[in-house]
């Protein structure tokens, strides 16, 4: 699994901010290292440095192996909530979109059980 970490401008302490952010993606997704080909994580300061409230965003994209990407967004006061906020959000719509996918991949398809689908009768 591929980790990319972006920063804003607004941003101080870039690397240790994305060198802690890739310790952490590593860790708390390592369960879906074989469905996860690419994590891109985007840190932005929305109010460039201004204090506004929720103006710290994290946005996670993570990329599958055989399902279109999904992303989620978390916006937060501090840079650490809008972060884990946006970790624990992924991490549920994983879990939910991989077990649909498995769930799909189980179930045997009623067209190859003759007894459920009529014959055409023969003309």
């Amino acid at each position: 699994m591929q980790i990319q970490i972006n920063t804003g401008n607004g941003l101080e302490n870039k690397e240790t901010l994305e060198r802690w952010a890739e310790a952490e993606i590593k860790g708390s997704l390592a369960r879906f290292a074989e469905d996860v080909t690419r994590v891109e994580v985007h840190l932005s300061d929305e109010a460039s440095g201004k204090e506004s409230g929720n103006d710290k965003r994290c946005t996670m994209e993570a990329r599958l192996s055989h399902h279109k990407p999904v992303a989620v967004t978390h916006d937060a006061p501090t840079l650490d909530e809008a972060f884990r906020g946006a970790e624990g959000k992924l991490k549920r719509l994983l879990e939910h979109t991989l077990a649909k996918l498995d769930h799909k991949r189980d179930r045997e398809s009623i067209r190859k059980d003759s007894g459920l689908v009529p014959e055409e009768p023969a003309a």
